[in-house]
């Protein structure tokens, strides 16, 4: 997951707890503000009714269609007694008027006149307008909720990406960087001292990279030519010493045996060699190959090589598949496939190779069943028997060079038949 949905997401989570909590104590603040208000009115009123009924003046309407209504009756002096001077409720009232229950916010109190008689007096308006705007400020809340965190959403984003700008050419930078070619400079002026200090570093690292890759390839260079001079001349020697007549049936064996080792010892250099060629990416030209037009050019000298073998081999072309890579590294991968096929085969087996427009599949009888998938392509791997003539070095040359040249590589097991897939990703 890239870095921003990491903060987005955090930021959301944060924003959502912080305004919800905010959203809540405004909407109680709002609420308590408007009882407040409508409860001072009914004191108001309550009051109004108290001073005149205390006065022996005529009292108010006790039902003014929608507006404030008045209750009033005698209580005894224990029940007042155990009342509280003053109660706010909300409750449903009936309105003679209209005929209809309505909600309303009401007032209760006690109070006593000058014969020292008890009065209850309950005072009620109507809530309608209240809840209205109960509604209207839950509307608002809302919408200003969701506002508010996009705003500040779409502001952080803003302000991440113009921050870490930088960062982001940098990481474009060393995406393209490709070691053992030339490299544009790095362009990523900022002001931001760690952005500074983390540019000179991947510079300080980059060459630091290249001279290390100029090494090994003088390294690899050097115990190529100082490992092969050897083993050409102890080859040379032993098939001299095969010529001598005097030599028993016994030392000829030994030595062709010695011969033999000798030349699987150079086989494996020269794949190990090979092996790091690639992944020190010293292949780096490339051009436009077709593949149908490959294998078929080595497909018949391993037919030949394979011949006593009895091994069957059929191509099937469905169209041309043509990929974009090292021609040399191409030759390797497609051969080693091939190779590895025959190998690897059963005497009187079967390779069946499928070309599509975006793949090419080798299929071969076996004498095991399905490989290891998880360590088919590791180094020196051969499954349960090693095989005459093979290094264990093949399928890891191949796994290299499909990672190197971003090629699908894919093994599977079907009818009978092991399957290596090379697909254009």
């Amino acid at each position: 997951m890239k870095l921003i949905y990491y903060i987005l997401l955090r930021i959301s989570l944060a924003l959502t707890v912080i305004l919800t909590g905010w959203a809540i104590f405004f909407y109680v603040a709002v609420m308590d503000e408007v009882n407040d208000e409508v409860d001072d009115a009914l004191e108001d009123y309550s009051e109004t009714i108290i001073i005149r009924a205390l006065a022996g003046e005529e009292l108010p309407s006790t039902s003014i269609a929608s507006n404030n209504q008045y209750f009033l009756k005698e209580v005894t002096e224990d029940y007042a007694g155990h009342r509280d001077d003053i109660i706010y409720k909300d409750s449903m009232v009936y309105i003679p008027e209209k005929r209809e229950t309505e909600p309303a916010r009401i007032l209760t109190t006690i109070f006593k006149d000058d014969d020292d008689r008890y009065f209850e007096l309950t005072v009620a308006t109507p809530s309608i307008e209240k809840d209205d705007l109960k509604e209207a400020i839950t509307g608002w809340i809302i919408f200003l909720y969701f506002i508010l965190l996009l705003i500040i959403i779409i502001i952080t984003v803003w302000v991440f990406y113009q921050n870490m700008r930088p960062l982001y050419t940098l990481l474009h930078w060393l995406d393209k960087y490709r070691i053992g070619t030339k490299n544009e400079p790095l362009q990523n002026e900022t002001n931001v001292s760690e952005f500074r200090k983390l540019n000179e570093a991947a510079i300080r690292y980059a060459e630091r990279s290249e001279q290390m890759f100029e090494q090994q390839k003088q390294f690899i260079g050097n115990a190529s030519h100082e490992m092969q001079t050897p083993l050409a001349i102890c080859r040379n020697r032993l098939e001299m010493l095969m010529e001598d007549e005097s030599l028993s049936e016994g030392q000829l064996e030994e030595l062709i045996k010695t011969l033999q080792t000798l030349e699987h010892i150079t086989k494996l250099n020269k794949s190990l060699l090979l092996l790091s060629k690639i992944e020190n990416g010293q292949f780096t030209e490339t051009a436009q190959v077709e593949v149908n037009v490959l294998l078929k050019q080595y497909l018949a000298d391993y037919e030949e090589v394979y011949e006593y073998r009895g091994i069957e081999t059929t191509l099937h072309e469905e169209d041309s598949f043509h990929i974009t890579m090292n021609e040399t590294l191409a030759v390797v991968l497609f051969t080693n496939l091939l190779k590895n096929a025959f190998v690897h085969n059963v005497e009187g087996g079967r390779i069946h190779i499928v070309i599509t427009s975006h793949s090419v599949t080798f299929r071969n009888t076996a004498v095991k069943e399905a490989l290891d998938t998880a360590h088919i392509f590791e180094r020196f791997y051969q499954g349960g028997k090693k095989k005459e003539g093979s290094t264990g070095l093949g399928l890891a040359i191949v796994d290299s060079i499909c990672k190197i040249q971003s090629l699908g590589l894919r093994y599977y097991y079907q009818a009978g038949e092991h399957c290596f897939e090379v697909s254009n990703r």
